[in-house]
Protein backbone atom coordinates (compact mmCIF):
# COMPACT_ATOMS: atom_id res chain seq x y z
CA UNK A 1 0.00 0.00 0.00
CA UNK A 2 2.72 2.42 0.99
CA UNK A 3 4.66 1.72 -2.20
CA UNK A 4 1.69 2.71 -4.39
CA UNK A 5 1.15 5.86 -2.33
CA UNK A 6 4.85 6.74 -2.73
CA UNK A 7 4.55 6.32 -6.50
CA UNK A 8 1.53 8.59 -6.54
CA UNK A 9 3.29 11.25 -4.44
CA UNK A 10 6.18 10.99 -6.90
CA UNK A 11 3.71 11.73 -9.72
CA UNK A 12 4.19 8.40 -11.47
CA UNK A 13 1.52 7.68 -14.08
CA UNK A 14 0.88 4.06 -13.14
CA UNK A 15 1.93 0.99 -11.24
CA UNK A 16 2.35 -2.14 -13.35
CA UNK A 17 1.98 -5.61 -11.88
CA UNK A 18 3.35 -8.40 -14.02
CA UNK A 19 1.78 -11.78 -13.42
CA UNK A 20 2.79 -15.39 -13.96
CA UNK A 21 0.54 -18.44 -13.83
CA UNK A 22 3.41 -20.73 -12.79
CA UNK A 23 6.68 -20.48 -10.91
CA UNK A 24 9.16 -18.74 -13.20
CA UNK A 25 10.88 -21.02 -15.71
CA UNK A 26 14.52 -20.47 -14.82
CA UNK A 27 17.42 -22.44 -13.33
CA UNK A 28 17.12 -23.00 -9.58
CA UNK A 29 20.25 -20.95 -8.68
CA UNK A 30 18.59 -17.92 -10.30
CA UNK A 31 15.08 -18.79 -9.13
CA UNK A 32 16.09 -18.97 -5.47
CA UNK A 33 17.21 -15.33 -5.75
CA UNK A 34 14.00 -14.14 -7.41
CA UNK A 35 11.85 -11.74 -5.38
CA UNK A 36 8.92 -12.61 -7.66
CA UNK A 37 8.98 -16.38 -7.22
CA UNK A 38 5.73 -15.95 -5.28
CA UNK A 39 3.38 -13.02 -5.79
CA UNK A 40 -0.20 -12.02 -5.19
CA UNK A 41 -2.81 -12.06 -7.95
CA UNK A 42 -2.78 -8.50 -9.35
CA UNK A 43 -6.52 -8.41 -9.95
CA UNK A 44 -7.03 -9.11 -6.25
CA UNK A 45 -4.40 -6.60 -5.09
CA UNK A 46 -5.08 -3.65 -7.42
CA UNK A 47 -8.62 -2.94 -6.14
CA UNK A 48 -7.11 -2.59 -2.67
CA UNK A 49 -4.51 -0.16 -4.05
CA UNK A 50 -7.32 1.78 -5.73
CA UNK A 51 -8.74 2.53 -2.29
CA UNK A 52 -5.53 4.15 -1.02
CA UNK A 53 -4.63 6.13 -4.18
CA UNK A 54 -6.47 8.74 -6.24
CA UNK A 55 -4.63 9.25 -9.54
CA UNK A 56 -2.24 6.33 -10.02
CA UNK A 57 -3.02 4.09 -13.00
CA UNK A 58 -3.42 0.41 -12.07
CA UNK A 59 -2.13 -1.98 -14.74
CA UNK A 60 -2.19 -5.77 -14.44
CA UNK A 61 -1.08 -8.64 -16.65
CA UNK A 62 -3.72 -11.15 -17.71
CA UNK A 63 -3.03 -14.03 -20.07
CA UNK A 64 -5.16 -14.60 -23.15
CA UNK A 65 -4.01 -18.21 -23.27
CA UNK A 66 -5.02 -19.38 -19.80
CA UNK A 67 -8.05 -17.20 -19.05
CA UNK A 68 -11.49 -16.76 -20.53
CA UNK A 69 -12.41 -13.41 -22.10
CA UNK A 70 -15.62 -12.96 -20.11
CA UNK A 71 -13.68 -13.18 -16.84
CA UNK A 72 -11.02 -10.75 -18.05
CA UNK A 73 -13.59 -8.26 -19.39
CA UNK A 74 -15.54 -8.40 -16.13
CA UNK A 75 -12.52 -8.08 -13.83
CA UNK A 76 -10.96 -5.13 -15.66
CA UNK A 77 -14.30 -3.33 -16.06
CA UNK A 78 -14.86 -3.82 -12.33
CA UNK A 79 -11.38 -2.49 -11.52
CA UNK A 80 -12.04 0.51 -13.74
CA UNK A 81 -15.23 1.30 -11.80
CA UNK A 82 -13.62 0.71 -8.39
CA UNK A 83 -10.67 2.96 -9.28
CA UNK A 84 -12.68 5.71 -10.95
CA UNK A 85 -11.23 5.02 -14.41
CA UNK A 86 -7.62 4.01 -13.73
CA UNK A 87 -7.49 0.36 -14.90
CA UNK A 88 -5.12 -1.03 -17.50
CA UNK A 89 -4.69 -4.51 -19.00
CA UNK A 90 -1.30 -5.86 -20.05
CA UNK A 91 -2.38 -8.32 -22.73
CA UNK A 92 0.00 -11.31 -22.83
CA UNK A 93 -0.06 -14.79 -24.36
CA UNK A 94 2.07 -16.49 -21.66
CA UNK A 95 5.61 -17.48 -22.52
CA UNK A 96 6.26 -19.97 -19.72
CA UNK A 97 5.60 -23.56 -20.85
CA UNK A 98 4.99 -24.61 -17.22
CA UNK A 99 1.80 -22.57 -17.20
CA UNK A 100 0.16 -25.06 -19.56
CA UNK A 101 0.59 -27.84 -16.99
CA UNK A 102 -1.29 -25.77 -14.41
CA UNK A 103 -4.31 -25.71 -16.72
CA UNK A 104 -4.61 -29.38 -17.65
CA UNK A 105 -2.40 -29.33 -20.76
CA UNK A 106 0.66 -31.47 -21.37
CA UNK A 107 2.47 -28.83 -23.40
CA UNK A 108 2.41 -25.11 -24.10
CA UNK A 109 0.23 -23.98 -27.00
CA UNK A 110 2.30 -23.20 -30.09
CA UNK A 111 3.45 -19.56 -30.45
CA UNK A 112 1.51 -18.59 -33.59
CA UNK A 113 -1.67 -20.22 -32.25
CA UNK A 114 -1.36 -18.29 -28.97
CA UNK A 115 -1.19 -15.02 -30.89
CA UNK A 116 -4.13 -15.86 -33.17
CA UNK A 117 -6.16 -16.68 -30.06
CA UNK A 118 -4.96 -13.47 -28.38
CA UNK A 119 -6.17 -11.32 -31.28
CA UNK A 120 -9.60 -12.96 -31.15
CA UNK A 121 -9.57 -12.72 -27.34
CA UNK A 122 -8.97 -8.96 -27.58
CA UNK A 123 -11.92 -8.58 -29.96
CA UNK A 124 -14.17 -10.50 -27.56
CA UNK A 125 -13.07 -8.57 -24.46
CA UNK A 126 -13.51 -5.19 -26.12
CA UNK A 127 -16.82 -6.34 -27.60
CA UNK A 128 -17.98 -7.25 -24.11
CA UNK A 129 -16.83 -3.84 -22.82
CA UNK A 130 -19.12 -2.36 -25.48
CA UNK A 131 -22.15 -4.29 -24.16
CA UNK A 132 -23.67 -1.11 -22.73
CA UNK A 133 -23.90 2.32 -24.32
CA UNK A 134 -22.49 5.18 -22.26
CA UNK A 135 -26.00 6.38 -21.43
CA UNK A 136 -27.70 2.95 -21.10
CA UNK A 137 -28.43 3.28 -17.37
CA UNK A 138 -31.40 5.57 -16.75
CA UNK A 139 -31.89 4.66 -13.07
CA UNK A 140 -35.24 6.45 -12.97
CA UNK A 141 -36.77 5.77 -9.56
CA UNK A 142 -40.10 7.37 -10.48
CA UNK A 143 -40.73 5.12 -13.49
CA UNK A 144 -38.90 2.12 -12.03
CA UNK A 145 -36.82 1.81 -15.24
CA UNK A 146 -33.18 0.97 -14.59
CA UNK A 147 -31.79 0.82 -18.14
CA UNK A 148 -32.77 1.37 -21.76
CA UNK A 149 -32.92 -2.05 -23.50
CA UNK A 150 -32.12 -0.42 -26.86
CA UNK A 151 -28.71 0.51 -25.45
CA UNK A 152 -27.76 -3.06 -24.51
CA UNK A 153 -25.72 -4.97 -27.10
CA UNK A 154 -25.41 -8.77 -27.13
CA UNK A 155 -22.01 -9.75 -28.55
CA UNK A 156 -22.89 -13.16 -30.02
CA UNK A 157 -19.27 -14.01 -30.92
CA UNK A 158 -18.39 -17.32 -32.57
CA UNK A 159 -14.83 -17.53 -33.82
CA UNK A 160 -11.90 -19.88 -34.36
CA UNK A 161 -11.15 -20.27 -30.64
CA UNK A 162 -13.95 -18.62 -28.70
CA UNK A 163 -17.71 -18.62 -28.45
CA UNK A 164 -19.11 -15.92 -26.16
CA UNK A 165 -22.70 -14.73 -26.12
CA UNK A 166 -22.51 -11.75 -23.78
CA UNK A 167 -23.55 -9.18 -22.76
CA UNK A 168 -21.20 -8.28 -19.94
CA UNK A 169 -22.97 -7.92 -16.60
CA UNK A 170 -20.89 -4.89 -15.59
CA UNK A 171 -21.79 -1.38 -16.75
CA UNK A 172 -19.57 0.28 -19.33
CA UNK A 173 -16.16 1.06 -17.84
CA UNK A 174 -15.48 4.63 -16.73
CA UNK A 175 -12.89 4.97 -19.53
CA UNK A 176 -15.07 3.15 -22.05
CA UNK A 177 -12.29 0.59 -22.32
CA UNK A 178 -9.53 0.22 -19.76
CA UNK A 179 -6.08 1.14 -21.09
CA UNK A 180 -4.47 -1.74 -22.99
CA UNK A 181 -0.69 -2.28 -23.01
CA UNK A 182 1.42 -4.98 -24.62
CA UNK A 183 5.17 -5.47 -24.68
CA UNK A 184 5.75 -8.42 -26.98
CA UNK A 185 9.25 -8.76 -28.38
CA UNK A 186 8.59 -11.27 -31.16
CA UNK A 187 7.27 -10.19 -34.54
CA UNK A 188 3.81 -11.50 -33.57
CA UNK A 189 4.06 -9.69 -30.22
CA UNK A 190 4.95 -6.37 -31.86
CA UNK A 191 2.11 -6.83 -34.34
CA UNK A 192 -0.52 -7.45 -31.69
CA UNK A 193 0.84 -4.50 -29.69
CA UNK A 194 0.41 -2.26 -32.75
CA UNK A 195 -3.14 -3.53 -33.27
CA UNK A 196 -4.42 -3.49 -29.70
CA UNK A 197 -2.47 -1.16 -27.37
CA UNK A 198 -4.34 2.07 -26.60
Amino acid sequence: MGFAQTLERGRFDAVFMADHLAVLNMPMPALKRSATVASLDPLTLLPALAMVTQRLGLIATASTTYNEPYHIARKFASLDHISGGRAGWNLVTSGNPHEAMNFGLEEHIEHATRYRRAREFFDVVTGLWDSWADDAFIRDADSGVFFDPDKLHVLGHKGEFLSVRGPLNVARAVQGWPVIVQAGASEAGRQIAAETAR
